[in-house]
């Protein structure tokens, strides 16, 4: 069986956005192991539309090319780790417009996620994995979550400080998160391929 493949998606495309500094330090931590191989995708590099097919990809093939790609992108990895803000007790508009862009893609996949935000986003990843749940992927139990002072130290309205400055904050939940993900894409690649 080959490496698994894991992407980092961000899952924010504000101008003003937060989640590109986690997840660049989460992939600079995710490459230093071996046992899966990681890439960055950004939501922001896709242009999605909001949804305007006439059903899920589940039940007939979208015809927006930008859904198209979309799809193309994700069917490449075996797991993704979701980088997200928390808008109202949710996650962002734009991740859940993303999520229901492909549904077959998703399907028996490992996921996991970094929160970030007052609380680290527990109510978005929370949310995020009864989504997942539907889209019939595999939450992980391990989160990142990095929360109100850690939050306020590396964010830009608070000390604007190096994620690296939290990391023994941080760090013990990544590893754990890293490990769950490499154990369930093996299993689930295994059992796609068998």
């Amino acid at each position: 069986m080959t490496t698994p493949k894991i992407a980092i998606i961000i899952g924010s495309t504000r101008d003003s956005r937060f989640g590109e500094k986690p997840a660049k330090w989460l992939l600079e931590r995710a490459q230093k192991r071996d046992d899966f191989e990681v890439e960055l995708v950004d939501l922001a590099d896709f242009d999605l539309p909001f949804f305007n097919e006439k059903a899920s990809n589940a039940w007939m093939p979208s015809e927006d090319p930008k859904a198209v790609a979309w799809q193309e992108k994700i069917a490449e990895f075996d797991g993704y780790i979701f980088v997200t803000a928390e808008y109202n007790h949710s996650i962002t508009g734009a991740l859940k417009n993303a999520l229901d862009q492909a549904y077959k893609e998703w399907v028996h996949k490992p996921m996991g996620a970094l929160g970030y935000g007052g609380v680290g986003a527990a109510r978005a990843v929370e949310h995020l994995r009864a989504i997942g749940v539907e889209l019939q992927m595999v939450p992980v139990r391990n989160a990142v979550h990095i929360a109100a002072g850690s939050f306020m130290k590396v964010h830009p309205m608070g000390e604007n400080a190096e994620i690296s400055t939290i990391e023994d904050a941080i760090g013990g939940s990544a590893d754990a998160l890293f490990d769950d993900m490499a154990w369930w894409a093996k299993a689930t690649k295994a059992a796609r391929e068998a």
